[in-house]
């Protein structure tokens, strides 16, 4: 076909400068969409850390400033120690739900389950502020059965705490064995593989998972097969975490609840706020913000 007579090809400059303005514009639309998104569906973000190498450069009220710009509706927060959770509780005691960690410094990771000063430390912290989980904790098989964490699942019993365990299956199962009533947040769903995190999840009724640090259930905007049927079978047990485990991602927590935003489009609208916010409020609706007296 020959092109119209008054057809002039666009010169390289031309296309060159079309380029930049097409895609800003393009690049608006996601914002705007992002923005439409924000005010449509909050996120409860089940899953995040502000510990003692965060306060300097993201100070308590920078850091909920960022919480909120991302529509963050409330969120799970531990720290190692416990005075960067305590410093955005006082700073925001409507958003943040305070958890506490059997770590006083990251150091302890590894070393806490043959600690037993951690026990003492767990019951002094209990004793003297509020809280409503203990974790993220790092524990893995038998080292469940050890004194130290046979204390801190007692505690939990004890305060009624729900307990945000970072573990394998192993673990898991030692910790109902030890408390058949737990209520347990599964951190990052195991690492496990969908079929695993189904199984778990049908042998045990009180127990939910976070997705914390996972992106194979929803990349490029889309739920595979395999996650699909499971946030379908189990649509009261999954929440979104972002999880701050070091300082720089506190600067993820916007683009994060964004995409997590796009994935959660893939689902039907219901289990979609589900999992975006209401199992979250679900699980730690028994949480109430501490009241000032004057």
């Amino acid at each position: 076909m020959k092109p119209p007579p008054n057809f002039r090809p666009a010169a390289p400059a031309a296309r060159a400068l079309r380029a930049p303005l097409r895609l800003a514009a393009a690049l608006a639309l996601a914002a705007a969409a992002a923005g439409a998104a924000a005010a449509e569906l909050p996120i409860f973000d089940a899953h995040v850390h502000y510990s003692h190498d965060a306060w300097a450069n993201l100070p308590p009220k920078d850091a909920i400033a960022l919480l909120r710009q991302a529509g963050i509706k409330r969120a799970v927060v531990s720290s190692s120690g416990d005075d960067g959770t305590q410093r955005l509780v006082a700073e925001a005691p409507e958003l943040v739900i305070p958890s506490l960690r059997p770590y006083r410094n990251r150091g302890e990771i590894g070393t806490w389950v043959r600690d037993d000063t951690v026990a003492a430390f767990l019951e002094e912290r209990l004793k003297n502020s509020r809280y409503a989980a203990i974790g993220e904790f790092h524990l893995y098989g038998a080292d469940a059965d050890l004194p130290v964490p046979r204390r801190m699942i007692a505690l939990a019993r004890q305060y009624k705490l729900v307990l945000h365990a970072h573990s394998d299956v192993d673990a898991i199962e030692r910790i109902y064995r030890q408390d058949p009533q737990a209520r347990v947040l599964w951190a990052h769903s195991g690492f496990d593989a969908p079929d695993k995190v189904r199984e778990m999840l049908r042998k045990h009724r009180n127990l939910w998972c976070d997705l914390a640090f996972r992106n194979e259930h929803g990349a490029n905007g889309r739920i595979p097969a395999e996650w699909k049927a499971l946030f379908t079978e189990f649509p009261d047990r999954f929440m979104v975490g972002t999880d701050t485990f070091t300082p720089e991602r506190w600067h993820y927590i916007g683009p994060h609840a964004t995409w997590s935003r796009a994935w959660l489009a893939d689902l039907p609208a219901p289990v979609a706020e589900k999992i975006a916010w209401r199992n979250g409020e679900a699980l730690f609706g028994f949480w109430k913000p501490p009241v000032e007296t004057h």
